[in-house]
């Protein structure tokens, strides 16, 4: 059996705990733990909101989340040997949901409060709740759709070094004030207030939150980079900023689409991942990395049929013409497929929490051709119930009796 280095009570609120979660980025923050290379370890985490979602048929609780209080993180975790310069390979060799809490949840969040992929077309906060059976999810929100989830940690990385610390505070900075009034901003600075330091206590603790990093974006140290495919088998190289590492993971979802485009995005979940750790020495300058290199998953949903979406980089609402615009042409995909599957019935939220959650596969097709880009969305036609492929009759509308959860 793994040993637990990090257990949580979902019982307790993260900020309860004896053994602190951290929600925030710095390289102050102490170990909770030293790791041994070759041996294996299980570590629990808390959904990333820390339990402020429930199960229930109101997303009120989406409405109201404080975003400045995620994510919760299990860790940080010393590695023994690992110095700045190494490569810290982190073997994911198992991942499930905690007993007491066999579901999850999928939201989109208000436009105030955080917005999401395509938060100018969908504004309000709504929710969906999934059930777990064994490998399989549904939802009563989403009625018609099946699949298999492939868990892993939306969020996995090391602690930065003081110098990567500023960089990017400094880079994200000068970028909000080029538009400081956009809602949602343009980014998450620093924000001290509800910043959990882990165990680091006092004025020190202080200090340091004023200038932590949010942990809501990726950054060269891994963090929230919600890649679907670092499930079971997986292994991540992760660059070593600081001596020890620093390892922290949590976000942990039970299924998610590429991109995870509905930001309170794929099915969250409170759960626990097993890990084996092991150190390559000076591997940064001898493999010229910068940002954490990965090897996916060799167990993956078997699908051989998709219905496959392209998306063009000009925009849906005025017609303006983008150079090479990437993010314009994976929304075109998205939003082309959401009015696809509208036409048998779903609405917008519903078909959009799908492609949220589903095993959906996102690509760019074309990134040389000026002046567009071509993206695509792959959906599986086998997680629906019903025949979702063209045909002369057209599609067949079905009577879901059933809808996302809105506000009260």
């Amino acid at each position: 059996m793994p040993q637990t280095v990090f257990s949580v009570d979902l019982n307790k609120a993260p900020e309860d705990h004896a053994i602190k979660t951290h929600n925030r980025w710095h390289p102050d923050i102490p170990m909770v733990d030293y790791l041994k290379p070759g041996r294996t370890y299980r570590v629990e985490c808390h959904d990333w909101t820390g339990g402020q979602i429930g199960n229930n048929n109101s997303a009120n609780d989406v409405r109201d989340v404080d975003l400045t209080r995620v994510h919760y993180l299990s860790g940080p975790f010393g590695v023994d040997g690992a110095e700045p310069g190494d490569l810290l390979v982190v073997d994911i060799l198992d991942l499930g949901a905690k007993p007491d809490s066999e579901w999850g949840f999928n939201g989109l969040f208000a436009k105030e409060n955080g917005g999401g992929f395509l938060t100018e077309h969908y504004p309000e906060a709504s929710k969906s709740c999934w059930d777990f059976h064994g490998i399989y999810t549904t939802s009563r929100h989403i009625p018609g759709v099946r699949y298999p989830g492939i868990i892993h940690p939306g969020l996995i990385g090391c602690l930065p070094d003081h110098k990567l610390l500023a960089e990017a505070n400094r880079r994200e900075a000068e970028l909000v004030a080029t538009d400081p009034g956009r809602v949602p901003p343009l980014a998450a600075l620093p924000y001290a207030d509800t910043a959990l330091m882990g165990q680091l206590k006092g004025d020190a603790a202080r200090k340091a939150a004023a200038e932590a990093w949010r942990t809501v974006p990726p950054r060269e140290h891994g963090g929230n980079c919600d890649i679907k495919n670092l499930s079971r088998g997986s292994k991540v190289y992760f660059p070593v900023y600081v001596k020890g590492g620093g390892l922290s993971m949590g976000d942990i979802h039970f299924s998610q689409g590429d991109g995870e485009i509905t930001f309170c995005g794929a099915i969250e979940m409170a759960g626990w991942v097993d890990i084996s750790v092991d150190v390559i020495k000076g591997g940064m300058a001898k493999y010229g990395v910068i940002n954490p290199i990965f090897k996916p998953s060799p167990i993956d949903p078997h699908f051989d049929d998709y219905l496959i979406f392209e998306g063009i980089s000009v925009d849906e609402h005025t017609g303006e013409q983008y150079y090479l615009d990437a993010h314009v042409a994976y929304r075109r995909a998205c939003l082309n497929a959401i009015e696809y599957l509208k036409k048998f019935g779903y609405s917008g939220e519903q078909a959009y929490m799908i492609l949220g959650t589903a095993p959906v596969e996102g690509r760019i097709a074309g990134i040389v051709d000026i002046p567009n880009v071509c993206a695509t969305l792959a959906i599986p036609t086998a997680i629906f119930d019903f025949d979702i492929n063209p045909n002369a009759h057209g599609p067949k509308k079905q009577d879901f009796k059933a809808d996302v959860a809105k506000t009260s």
